[in-house]
């Protein structure tokens, strides 16, 4: 197990936060767990034994609202009794006399993430089809988890979520951008322009894709992850988003991170499009404006996230990664969504 920087984590003060919060004895032992893009994530170990999840900020200066530990952990917290799989939270630190920075600690899920084709590979077709619906299931069953039971009425405000969305992404945009790119801020003025009538405000994840679930051998989704951009908001933005992740075969110019749906048994962007509409009873008539908002919202986050790699603000992992294509991805998600808007 690689040595944790203890920029990352003070593996004596937060093994002892720990210890006074969960059934379990010094000495733990913390792994980076590669992959992540915007908030950092850790396996604790105690022996061998994982038994733990820690998620902290990136290192060095953050953007304003970005990297919110509190709140990705209330979210969590209110959602444990709700049919929405989460894991079970152990605790908030805000004290930075702790670790620098505010983390959490949640209870490690026995799970399977399915963060590249070799993984995806080594389902049945039967069970990516499961996969697939259970993914949509359960998207439609954040959506309709009553916000005000739960306590999250107060998370945002419920009405104005495209203009407060486009507002925000602008922001960070102008905040993290490397390079001038015009059409990110075309994309944003045509969105403001052309934006449909809102669904009944629901929770929305912000990052619902596979890759931010874990699933069970038999495909099944049994945790949700990642809800960092959690808000209140519309819901066809989160199946928008999906797709937006969502590598289809039929669709030529798919801009999905990787060709992991691309494999037979997946369904399709129009299968899973149907399937929400479906079970959701909302109707996907305004589906390509939302996949333009998730285009043009990726292409600010990862342009956020290719600045930060630069600064060397991510720690070591994903050494490997390929910034070249990261930076090429920008552009090409905004094009995405002007096509998708019928603006080229």
């Amino acid at each position: 197990m690689a040595d944790i920087s203890s920029e990352l984590i003070d593996t004596e003060k937060v093994s002892a936060w720990i210890v006074e919060r969960a059934d379990v004895e010094d000495p733990l032992t913390f792994e980076l767990i590669a992959g992540g893009r915007s908030n950092m994530t850790f396996t604790v170990y105690d022996g061998e034994i994982p038994k733990f999840v820690l998620r902290r900020p990136p290192t060095g200066p953050l953007l304003p609202s970005a990297h919110d530990m509190a709140r990705e952990y209330r979210l969590m917290d209110a959602l444990s009794n709700s049919h929405v799989p989460v894991p079970s939270m152990v605790g908030l630190c805000q004290d930075d006399a702790v670790n620098g920075r505010d983390f959490y600690v949640m209870q490690f899920v026995d799970g399977i993430v399915v963060r590249d084709i070799d993984i995806g590979s080594s389902f049945s077709e039967a069970t990516r089809k499961t996969m697939s619906e259970s993914l949509v299931a359960t998207l439609i069953a954040l959506h309709e988890v009553d916000i005000d039971s739960v306590g999250l009425g107060d998370l945002a405000k419920r009405t104005g979520y495209i203009q407060r969305q486009v507002k925000r992404w602008t922001g960070q945009w102008q905040s993290s951008r490397t390079r001038d790119l015009p059409i990110v801020d075309a994309v944003a003025e045509k969105l403001m322009a052309q934006m449909p009538e809102p669904n009944p405000t629901a929770i929305a994840h912000g990052d619902y894709r596979l890759s931010n679930c874990m699933v069970d051998a038999d495909g099944h989704v049994v945790a949700v992850l990642d809800w960092e951009l959690c808000t209140l908001g519309e819901p066809m933005a989160d199946l928008g988003g999906l797709l937006g992740y969502w590598h289809d075969p039929a669709e030529t110019d798919s801009t999905g991170d990787s060709e992991t749906t691309g494999l037979a048994g997946f369904l399709t962007q129009e299968e899973i499009a149907d399937l929400y509409s479906e079970g959701s009873g909302v109707a996907k008539d305004s589906i390509n404006y939302y996949r333009a908002f998730a285009q043009w919202r990726l292409a600010c986050i990862a342009e956020g996230v290719y600045a930060r790699y630069l600064a060397g603000q991510q720690g070591d992992q994903d050494e490997d990664i390929d910034l070249e294509r990261m930076n090429a991805s920008v552009g090409e998600r905004a094009e995405r969504a002007a096509q998708l808007l019928g603006m080229i």
